[in-house]
């Protein structure tokens, strides 16, 4: 773990996105899913949006998962054993990259099958305090004909975009800039679930 945290660290300050696999054991990724398969059983999932407070609106055409909000003082025993890793990231972040990362806001996502969410940026006007994205992936398995890849637009040294595909392989955490990298998710042939959240500076 701790030399998983490091990689990440040093790709955020040199490139401003990282992918590590495994990022967390095997039996506490089971049981997330499990926790969040309950969630969603018990239909407390709610369709996301785009926008914040009086701007938010629901647009299928552009964003089509459905989400479940962790409360940072009502966690759940497992949330709170992946908030304590992210919080060991958050902390190591500062002192590497003098982020002025002050906490941490995470929802369950959930894309149904069919459903994806155009290019955009975690961070805009209504969100500027978004500084870090950090995305872990839940799902058992996953193949490249199940879809559902987070295509990251990057910049290249030839000043055209670089497009990476990355596969929601369960266990694997995805990490980048928030105002830095756009990105999308493409259509998914499975459901889809990941723990999708953001390093904040306030």
């Amino acid at each position: 773990m701790k030399n998983q945290i490091e990689k990440i660290v040093q790709d955020i300050y040199l490139q401003g996105w990282s992918v590590v696999d495994d990022f967390i054991h095997e039996d506490l990724r089971s049981q997330l899913l499990e926790e969040q398969q309950d969630i969603l059983q018990h239909g407390q999932f709610r369709l996301a949006g785009v926008g914040r407070g009086d701007s938010f609106q629901v647009r299928p055409e552009i964003r089509s998962d459905k989400v479940f909000w962790m409360e940072p003082d009502r966690l759940t025993p497992l949330q709170e054993k992946y908030w304590i890793l992210v919080e060991d990231l958050r902390v190591r972040l500062n002192r590497s990259c003098f982020l002025g990362l002050k906490s941490f806001e995470s929802h369950f996502a959930m894309y149904p099958i069919g459903s994806f969410y155009q290019r955009h940026l975690d961070q805009f006007k209504e969100v500027s305090y978004r500084i870090v994205s950090v995305i872990l992936y839940l799902n058992e398995t996953w193949t490249a004909d199940d879809g559902g890849a987070l295509r990251l637009f990057l910049p290249s040294e030839e000043g055209e975009e670089k497009i990476f595909d990355i596969l929601p392989q369960g266990g694997r955490l995805v990490v980048f800039m928030s105002g830095e990298i756009p990105h999308e998710v493409l259509t998914t042939y499975r459901e889809r679930i990941s723990i999708t959240g953001w390093l904040k500076d306030r």
